[in-house]
């Protein structure tokens, strides 16, 4: 019996929608653990493809009756066959997610933050498979991006939507986490990439500096990027204030955390510039900027209209990474008992420094997994 399949796209809109869904995950149980489907609404249920060969009677008890279930596995394939043997047994709601896991890592959501005072519009691009965060800042024809993701081709067609040229692709740090599309994209758009320098001693290309006191102009100036220095989770993080609105963190600062400063294994030596940035830098800025990350730790932090967002004044009285006041007990945050490193995050970090070029299929491996730039 055949099943219909649904994009991961469609599940991504229900879990930024807040809607109720049940999900099916037939992937070995120790993938499933480290990453996984999750939302605020979202029921997942785990049991491997290989404990279902001879039917599902040993899931039965969990399957709802009356609502879809959504069957996912790591490409699509395994997920199909499970779903075929629940519509055997007699449900008649029963949908394999397309692209399984590595489509879910891959699909990114366009969330429109605000408007901006010059005219034009800023948009987050919520990767919600994997926690990253991409933004789109449009004005008078122009466009920024900030911390592209490797499938450039969504934030063309977004541009060519909205009749605009891409003038210029920023990234706030060297990521470690996720492969950059920025400067792959800066190539094809014939736009400028920026790079802090302080980040790039190591990297084998032409790059323009981000800087603090280089602003950069989009649409004729009528919106002003203004660079911040703000080191701690590398060296050379810089943090940018759009519009005088919004402040756009990279992985310094997060709804519900901070950034980890180990990733390149100065978390000792990074751990003094981290606080200083938390805690002199971003404390004198205003309280009404609304602070937009490159990352989110958990869904929990996202917001009624889909996106990952807070102001800064709020995160100074909720989040606990801006409220150790010890500065030994902050080091000692940000230093031990932290999670894992991301998944490949040398190859990664070589990667973006045009150090090794993997084709598509191995950088779709590197990332598999999720992002794990916070300390909890």
């Amino acid at each position: 019996m055949s099943v219909e399949t649904i994009s991961v796209k469609e599940i991504a809109k229900k879990v930024m929608r807040n809607e109720r869904a049940f999900i099916l995950d037939v992937r070995k149980t120790g993938d499933f653990d480290d990453w996984k489907v999750e939302g605020k609404s979202i029921e997942v249920f785990n049991t491997p493809f290989s404990e279902l060969t001879d039917g599902i009677d040993p899931i039965v008890e969990h399957l709802p009756k009356d609502e879809p279930i959504y069957v996912i596995c790591s490409k699509g394939n395994s997920s199909k066959k499970a779903a075929e043997k629940i519509a055997e047994y007699g449900y008649d709601q029963v949908y394999s997610i397309e692209g399984g896991m590595q489509a879910w890592s891959e699909h990114l959501e366009p969330v429109k933050i605000g408007e901006l005072n010059g005219g034009g519009s800023i948009y987050q691009f919520v990767r919600i498979g994997k926690g990253c965060l991409s933004y789109f800042i449009e004005s008078n024809g122009e466009a920024a991006v900030v911390d592209a993701t490797r499938m450039t081709q969504v934030f063309e067609n977004f541009a060519q939507e909205k009749g605009v040229k891409i003038k210029a692709l920023i990234d706030t740090h060297l990521h470690a986490d996720h492969i950059s599309g920025g400067r792959k994209l800066a190539e094809s758009a014939g736009a400028q990439y920026y790079l802090p320098p302080k980040d790039a001693g190591e990297v084998t290309f032409e790059f323009t500096a981000l800087e603090e006191g280089k602003d950069i102009g989009i649409g004729d100036s009528v919106i002003t990027i203004h660079p911040v220095y703000s080191p701690g989770h590398t060296i050379g993080s810089t943090s940018l204030i759009i519009d005088e609105a919004y402040l756009l963190t990279g992985d310094i600062l997060f709804i519900d955390s901070i950034g980890r400063p180990d990733l390149a294994g100065k978390a000792g030596d990074w751990a003094d510039h981290l606080r200083d940035t938390l805690y002199e830098k971003y404390a004198s800025l205003d309280k009404n900027l609304i602070v937009l990350p490159a990352h989110f730790m958990t869904i929990n932090e996202l917001n009624g209209d889909g996106s990952f967002s807070k102001k800064l004044g709020v995160l100074y009285q909720k989040n606990h990474g801006l409220n150790i006041r010890d500065e030994g007990e902050f080091r000692k945050a940000v230093s031990e008992n932290l999670p894992p490193q991301p998944n490949a995050y040398q190859e990664i970090r070589e990667t973006n420094m045009g150090k090794i070029a993997p084709d598509n299929e191995k950088q779709r491996e590197m990332e598999i997994g999720p992002n794990r730039c916070a300390i909890k």
